[in-house]
């Protein structure tokens, strides 16, 4: 039997069908380098500081493989990343070239990876109750800043 141009006819709604069906097992294969392996993050912090500790963990259970550095001397490592005064918290951390100061949410850092802005980082200063690290049944209203230099933009509001 030889195929002939009717026998290689294939009816319209088949088509449609297989073309949404190819459509829906695209939206499930990875789009970047964040869904196809764990992203690394540096944490430097104080040896005795637990809410860095918590922060860690909470990015930990958002996909980052984090590595920890204690040390004594914070405002040394937050000189050699840049991160200006009116900026800091209690730990910092690189991931991909990108400065993040204090509580940022694994979301937002996950956001920064995928859009990747022309700024230096992500900051939340100083230690607000109820971001991540800080959950103590308190909420207080916070920003997440995009930093360069010494000038910021926010990027969230929480």
């Amino acid at each position: 039997m030889t195929l002939t141009s009717q026998a290689l006819r294939v009816p319209p709604r088949t088509l449609f069908l297989v073309a949404m069906s190819s459509l829906i097992a695209l939206m499930f294969v990875p789009t970047n380098a964040f869904t196809a392996e764990l992203k690394q993050i540096e944490v430097y912090k104080s040896p005795t500081c637990g809410c860095c500790k918590d922060w860690i963990t909470h990015l930990q259970h958002n996909g980052f493989k984090v590595t920890a550095h204690d040390t004594l001397d914070m405002q040394t490592v937050k000189q050699q990343h840049g991160v200006a005064a009116q900026f800091q918290s209690c730990h910092t951390a690189i991931i991909d070239g990108y400065v993040i100061e204090g509580h940022v949410p694994a979301n937002d850092i996950k956001r920064l990876l995928r859009e990747h802005p022309m700024v230096q980082g992500l900051a939340v200063p100083g230690m607000p109750q109820g971001a991540p690290g800080m959950e103590t049944g308190l909420k207080q209203p916070y920003n997440v800043l995009t930093i360069q230099g010494d000038h910021s933009r926010v990027y969230s509001h929480y």
